[in-house]
């Protein structure tokens, strides 16, 4: 697919004195006329919809799949840590999830496993070992959350180390626009989480957020995609780079970084932060690796 830049013919233009002159003004500048803004993003496309639900949960298996591929390429893997996890759309109380201890970069639609809410595995592949913190974080987030299909976690580098700051993101660039007022911070590091009430409490904190920066331990997106939540996931742990790095070099300088101003967070977050936005963005990642792959993981 042609990015917009390729397919708008329209041009930026104002009037002066009644004739026609290009405009200098940023299109998604708050406070632009209707007149000026005339070039405009193209509606983004949407995930495929389904009539039959048992269709729809071999797509999204291999989606789910396609995602702890992309986790491995990612470096997002760290021994036998991290978790994806998604709602079956035939019994939208259980999910599907990496089996323990087999390799992300290996996992194959048919390794996953189904889990009820009592934490049964009812179904999948022959691995049949469920990681009990996944089942304690996940499953909490899936019952406060019923809009949310999936749900990232995983201890990503960068990640990690912002996280062992205690603080949230500041909204240093236009990516991180997509996380302005829009994650949180869940201030406790109790071990690995075994714990229900641990779950119960990060679900809590999240409330209606797309993430989460667990103290001390990692990321956590969610998303009403399976590739939204993975996109928001490696978007976050880039951002999460960007401010490590714009805080050493600032702080070299006795300075701090440039924060973008609330308006225009917002009005950029309209553009990149919603979940059409999070799944078409993670598109292209998804379209590269099952040309790599030639669609082993589907498998």
């Amino acid at each position: 697919m042609s990015p917009p830049s390729a397919t708008t013919t329209e041009t930026n233009v104002h009037s002066v004195n009644g004739s026609q002159k290009p405009s200098a003004a940023a299109v998604h500048e708050p406070g632009l006329s209707e007149e000026e803004a005339s070039v405009k993003m193209p509606k983004f496309p949407g995930p495929p919809k389904f009539d039959d639900k048992y269709k729809e949960r071999e797509y999204l298996k291999g989606r789910l799949a396609a995602a702890f591929r992309i986790f491995g390429n990612f470096g997002f893997d760290e021994g036998v840590a991290g978790h994806i996890t998604l709602r079956d759309p035939v019994d939208p109380t259980t999910f599907w999830v990496n089996p323990f201890g087999v390799a992300f970069s290996l996992i194959k639609s048919s390794d996953l496993i189904q889990i009820d809410h009592k934490g049964q595995i009812i179904a999948g592949g022959p691995v049949r070992l469920l990681n009990s913190a996944a089942y304690m974080i996940h499953a909490a987030i899936h019952e406060a959350r019923p809009d949310v299909v999936c749900a990232a976690h995983s201890h990503s580098i960068y990640g990690r180390s912002f996280c062992s700051l205690g603080r949230k993101l500041d909204t240093i660039n236009q990516d991180a626009c997509a996380f302005h007022d829009d994650h949180v911070l869940y201030e406790s590091f109790n071990g690995i989480v075994l714990a229900e009430k641990e779950g119960k409490d990060i679900a809590a904190c999240l409330g209606k957020k797309k993430a989460a920066l667990l103290q001390n331990h990692g990321l956590l997106t969610v998303g009403e995609t399976v590739e939204a939540a993975v996109f928001w996931f490696m978007s976050l742990d880039k951002c999460c780079h960007a401010q490590l790095l714009a805080d050493a070099a600032a702080s070299g300088r006795g300075e701090k970084p440039i924060v973008v101003g609330d308006e225009e967070a917002k009005f950029t977050y309209k553009t990149i932060g919603t979940p059409v936005a999070g799944w078409f963005s993670a598109k292209p990642t998804f379209d590269v690796l099952h040309r790599e792959t030639n669609g082993d993981y589907l498998n």
